[in-house]
């Protein structure tokens, strides 16, 4: 199966869910490029992170990863394909 290049833009505004997403990511490991993880602090003191993700991997894989982080309560992760 042909491999895709993706990037995956992810929003957690529930950060007591950070383990679940990184064992996630775990679980993908083979198919990321790279990572890069930005928290940030909104007025009022809550807490988010902005994380992007790029992966080489199927095209089913990255909907599977894709799917599965937007499965966990207080994340949001879209898709970006190369070309």
């Amino acid at each position: 199966m042909e491999s895709r290049i993706a990037l995956i833009g992810i929003i957690v505004t529930d950060v007591t869910q950070s383990a679940k997403l990184n064992a996630i990511l775990s679980e993908f490991g083979q198919f990321i490029i790279g990572r890069m993880g930005l928290p940030h602090h909104k007025h009022g003191g809550e807490e988010l992170a902005i994380i992007s993700v790029a992966v080489e991997a199927p095209q089913p894989k990255i909907s599977a990863l894709s799917g599965k982080l937007g499965m966990l309560e207080g994340v949001t992760a879209k898709v970006i394909y190369a070309g």
